[in-house]
């Protein structure tokens, strides 16, 4: 964990003030020697959600002994080139990436839940491998999805005021939650900063401890052993981000607006990325047990009809899938990489960081049985800085192979 007195100066208000506390920093510390196994391809940022800013998130990657790094934020790459710099500054390579949801429709899963949790119908994917030269390009596009997003989360703050009229707690959308935002700077919103908001206005309203279980009840969130047990230690660091994901897992299905305007299909998005060369992923997540991060209850995801989930991406020209190692069963990763070779998938991995409990490191990544998902990391910087280039390749041939 970093420092919280450094951790305020890698978070200033401005790009420039964390690059230049990030060089300070880095002139000062005693990293360990990076390990060769440690890859993460999926730290996400204050451009979405997270309690560290680029530089903060390369730093910390450094400093756990990660070899190398990959941002990946919602809806935006805003904070790419920051993070670009900040490798250099602290002497660990960093790829690009930007996760996204997409529409399932026309397709056999338009139905159902793959792996979202929120919505039917609409996947998770990222863009993996982004070009050093496409970044801004990939961003302007995405602005107006960025856009109607933060409309959708407006809508559900209403709702939230609605469901909590008299109960004392209201947000104040424009004051509460764009704050904790980076919109104003080409970053996006999400559920996180919502739920956010609301944390912390029940803490100021309740207190910490059992008057706020009581309070978190009387929103009609039942609370686990360990949940409760987390709301009893009033005064841990990440008690805020704590109740966060508690209400993530369990609220926002109570103030959902389905999103619609801000999703492109899966067949535009996988056009979109050939258009600028980045390498769409379908994001697995598998049926849950136990949240990692803490904000997904247990669910059904896309393990019931994970063939068919398989023949959908191939046929939508999808040819890569990214998945999170420590997840997930033996049975689920064993299952999941025999249908990627028997479709000839690119296989990418990262576990996503945004909250200050998580390690950096996947320690998954020790076992040689997953040396692939190494090897893949730096394909994926190779491609992005034009070195060497991914070329992926359906139909019966379906192989990633380097052009």
């Amino acid at each position: 964990m970093i420092d919280i007195q450094l951790l305020e100066k890698l978070n200033a208000s401005t790009a420039q003030e964390r690059l230049e506390a990030l060089e300070a920093a880095v002139a000062g510390a005693k990293f360990p020697k990076a390990n060769p196994a440690y890859i993460n391809c999926h730290i996400h940022t204050i451009y979405s959600f997270s309690p560290y800013s680029p530089a903060a998130a390369v730093y910390a990657a450094r400093a756990e002994g990660l070899c190398t790094a990959g941002i990946v934020d919602h809806d935006t790459t805003a904070g790419a080139e920051e993070f670009i710099a900040a490798g250099k500054i602290a002497g660990i390579p960093v790829t690009v990436g930007m996760e996204a949801r997409v529409s399932m429709r026309d397709t056999p899963l338009s139905g159902v839940h793959t792996n979202n949790p929120d919505q039917a119908g609409v996947s998770y994917m990222t863009f993996q491998g982004i070009p050093h030269r496409n970044i801004a390009r990939m961003n302007a596009f995405f602005q107006p999805l960025r856009e109607a997003r933060l409309e959708r989360t407006r809508a559900m703050a209403g709702n939230i005021n609605a469901l909590l009229a008299g109960k004392g707690v209201a947000l104040d959308f424009d004051r509460d939650v764009l704050p904790l935002t980076q919109f104003a700077n080409g970053g996006a919103i999400t559920e996180r900063h919502l739920m956010c908001a609301l944390a912390r206005k029940l803490i100021d309203a309740c207190g910490r401890g059992e008057a706020l279980i009581d309070g978190v009840r009387g929103l009609g969130v039942a609370l686990s052993e360990k949940q409760r047990a987390q709301l009893l230690r009033v005064d841990d660091p990440f008690y805020e981000y704590d109740l966060l994901g508690i209400l993530k897992g369990a609220f926002i299905e109570k103030i959902y607006v389905p999103a619609m305007r801000e999703c492109l299909t899966i067949r535009e998005a996988a056009a979109f990325a050939r258009e600028n060369d980045a390498i769409a992923c379908y994001a697995y997540l598998g049926d849950v047990t136990e949240s990692v991060t803490g904000d997904k209850k247990a669910q059904k995801f896309e393990d019931e009809y994970l063939d068919t989930l398989f023949d959908v991406l191939e046929d939508c020209d999808i040819h890569a899938v990214t998945y999170m190692p420590t997840r997930n069963t033996p049975e689920q990763l064993a299952r999941l990489r025999a249908l990627c070779e028997r479709h000839h998938m690119f296989q990418v991995s990262g576990e996503d960081i945004n909250s200050p409990r998580q390690s950096f490191v996947i320690r998954a990544m020790e076992n040689p049985e997953f040396a692939n998902l190494i090897d893949a990391t730096w394909r994926l910087i190779e491609h992005e800085n034009g070195v060497r280039r991914i070329e992926l390749r359906g139909g019966a041939q379906g192989a990633a192979s380097e052009a």
